[in-house]
């Protein structure tokens, strides 16, 4: 690839855990990817804003907080309106799997659930990019 795939990942909502999206943001990076990390407790909108300010194609957002359901359609409608449709979006964390379904089913590109392998998200990021390309 002649370019760098540029990732925006966020910890949206009150969750204060952080430790497992600055994995993510590590191997992203090790994987040869940009990373922005945005940090904790954004919104919906600070997150789109980030993404559109830094002109990513992913956005990672990780949740653990149970909040998805509430978080993802939001994220989701603002990328809609601000005309972001090509930036995928994937979600990790604690997300059952009927919830993760409802999420695909609402745009949503991906769904990790706890003890992915790094891997995994790195080559389907990859293939992603690649398939738009």
């Amino acid at each position: 690839m002649d370019f760098r795939i540029r990732v925006l990942v966020a910890k949206p909502g009150l969750d204060g855990h952080d430790r497992g999206a600055k994995v993510i943001a590590r191997a992203l990076r090790d994987a040869g990817m940009e990373v922005v990390y945005t940090g904790l407790r954004q919104t919906p909108e600070m997150i789109v804003n980030a993404a559109l300010e830094e002109d990513v194609q992913f956005i990672g957002l990780s949740i653990l907080s149970g909040a998805h359901n509430a978080i993802v359609p939001r994220v989701m409608e603002l990328l809609k309106q601000k005309g972001m449709t090509d930036v995928l979006v994937i979600v990790g964390g604690i997300i059952p799997d009927e919830d993760a379904l409802d999420l695909k089913r609402q745009g949503v590109a991906a769904v990790f659930q706890p003890g992915a392998p790094l891997q995994d998200i790195v080559e389907f990021i990859r293939e992603k990019v690649k398939q738009a390309a």
